[in-house]
């Protein structure tokens, strides 16, 4: 029973460390979300839940790395336990009775391995728990990166050779009678010792010679002619991870190569709620809205980067792009004393002629996510919950320099924030491209909402400037159910696609929203980005 254990636990392993590489792949993903002739929208569709496959995949190897360890302390025992004295060859204890099993499977290459292997899983699964990534998210990137050690020591894991199979089955079949072995055990030894034992195998047996009935079979006789070898199995694990580990490694050298050269930064801004700009040019850079890049600077971190959605994206027009990013870590603060003079502005613009050397700063992407298909609906629905509002900023940048060439007809774009300042950061775009609509006579393109969970200070967003979005600003938050009703009853009959980044609270009900029923005929997909 241990071996059959160890054997079925092993082969899941097989398949999920093979299985769990590919989420990672991000440029692959990339090239088949954007390649509407490889994949259609489902299939696009299931590449969002790649995260989650990817958890999914490194949940059952901790769970089967547990049954597989258990299973083989069983086996320890029964090696020792069950010591083979006709096959030595087959023992993998060293005499009987070696009842030590920590001692057995430290001796073994395959007990080496597979002790550090479960204390790198170990580390990398506390490590990804959602309470040390949100405290201390160095320890979870460092402890992540510990998988090619992992995969390193699982190569060498099943190179042990403890479970063999017998490569002469022709020539010492099972069951079979060798009479030079067993009769010797059985006959009298001959008086004269220089007299030779007759070899049986040429030989006819002697009539009055007794045969140990199993050996016997329809009166047919199975003799050996040789003794048993044996073989140990050639690893399978290596079919199954070659090729996703090669596949990955390939991928991260073009990565490194392609993200070699360092950006040049354009101008920083610090906006209200502590929230920086960074506009960047990079020669042959080019990205489609709702993607995101991994930024890298050396000066804050050898080893550490994150990703950061596009807000910005780069037309025929300009090469310039950019992302928002909120100040929430140490990784963020020391990024943000880098780049602006002081840390105490309220909104500074750091022109690049300026005598300012910005530190370098490398940009690994883009890469996909899903709201690159918020084009691909007929009508489209945004929701975002305060700094969730940057994949939609590069939607409506897009829009802004031309909508007819895309699918989508209607935007109802919603956006949540606790305080009033928070809108200052995309205030200027959504009044620009509020103006060009009604200009081209198309005021019901784009519907905006504005809720305001917070109602202290709301007299300062009274403006001319602003006075486009003061109709639009809501007090309180969304009536979800009535919102959704209402834009089905609108819209008859047609798949609306339902895009939302922001709190889990907000996301969990759009999505059981997204997935009842209506009277309206009116289908709404849900699509959600997390980089939790």
């Amino acid at each position: 029973l241990g071996l059959c254990v160890s054997r079925a636990s092993a082969s899941v392993l097989n398949l999920n460390c093979c299985l769990v590489l590919l989420p990672m792949c991000r440029v692959l993903l990339a090239f088949l979300r954007g390649s509407q002739k490889v994949a259609s929208r489902k299939t696009r569709r299931l590449l969002d839940k790649s995260k989650t496959f990817h958890v999914t995949c490194g949940v059952t190897i901790c769970i089967f790395s547990v049954l597989h360890v258990a299973a083989h302390l069983v086996n320890a025992l029964n090696f020792s336990e069950n010591y083979n004295e006709d096959f030595l060859a087959l023992n993998a204890a060293n005499y009987r009775g070696e009842v030590s099993q920590l001692y057995l499977m430290s001796v073994l290459v395959p007990g080496l391995t597979g002790v550090i292997m479960v204390l790198v899983l170990f580390l990398m699964c506390t490590a990804s728990t959602y309470a040390i990534r949100v405290s201390n998210y160095d320890v979870f990137w460092y402890t992540h990166n510990l998988f090619f050690v992992f995969y390193m020591l699982l190569m060498l894991h099943v190179s042990g050779g403890v479970l063999k199979y017998q490569t002469n089955l022709e020539e010492h079949p099972p069951g079979c009678f060798n009479p030079n072995k067993t009769l010797r055990q059985n006959m009298t030894v001959p008086k004269a010792f220089d007299q030779p034992f007759p070899d049986y195998t040429t030989e006819p047996f002697p009539e009055d010679l007794a045969v140990p009935e199993p050996f016997v079979q329809n009166n047919f006789m199975r003799i050996c002619s040789e003794e048993p070898k044996f073989q140990s199995h050639f690893p399978e694990t290596w079919f199954w991870i070659s090729g996703p580990l090669c596949l990955y490694c390939v991928e991260r050298l073009y990565r490194y190569i392609r993200s070699n050269k360092p950006v040049t930064i354009t101008s920083v801004i610090s906006h209200p709620s502590n929230v920086l700009e960074v506009r960047m040019m990079k020669d042959d850079f080019k990205a489609r809205p709702g993607q995101y890049v991994i930024l890298h600077c050396p000066r804050v971190s050898a080893l550490e980067s994150h990703p950061f959605t596009l807000t910005m994206c780069p037309t025929d027009t300009k090469a310039t792009f950019g992302v928002h990013l909120k100040v929430v870590g140490d990784w963020t603060e020391r990024f943000r004393d880098l780049l602006l003079l002081h840390s105490n502005q309220d909104t500074e613009i750091l022109p690049i002629f300026q005598q300012r050397r910005y530190p370098k700063l490398y940009v690994d992407g883009p890469f996909g996510s899903p709201f690159e298909e918020s084009l691909n609906y007929e009508v489209s629905i945004c929701v975002a919950g305060g700094i969730g509002v940057t994949p939609f900023a590069s939607v409506l940048n897009t829009l802004l320099d031309g909508w007819k060439c895309y699918k989508l007809r209607r935007l109802y774009f919603i956006w949540v924030c606790r305080d009033i300042e928070s809108f200052r950061w995309f205030a200027d775009l959504l009044c620009m491209l509020h103006n060009k609509l009604w200009q081209e006579n198309r005021p019901d393109y784009i519907n905006i909402q504005l809720y305001l969970s917070q109602t202290d200070g709301i007299q300062k967003i009274i403006g001319e400037k602003y006075q486009a979005l003061n109709s639009r600003l809501l007090l309180g938050r969304p009536r979800w159910k009535l919102l959704l009703d209402e834009i089905a009853k609108c819209n008859r009959r047609k798949t609306i696609g339902v895009f939302c980044c922001g709190p889990s609270k907000i996301s969990k009900i759009l999505h059981k929203l997204s997935n009842s029923s209506n009277s309206y005929g009116t289908r709404f997909e849900y699509n959600k980005e997390s980089f939790s």
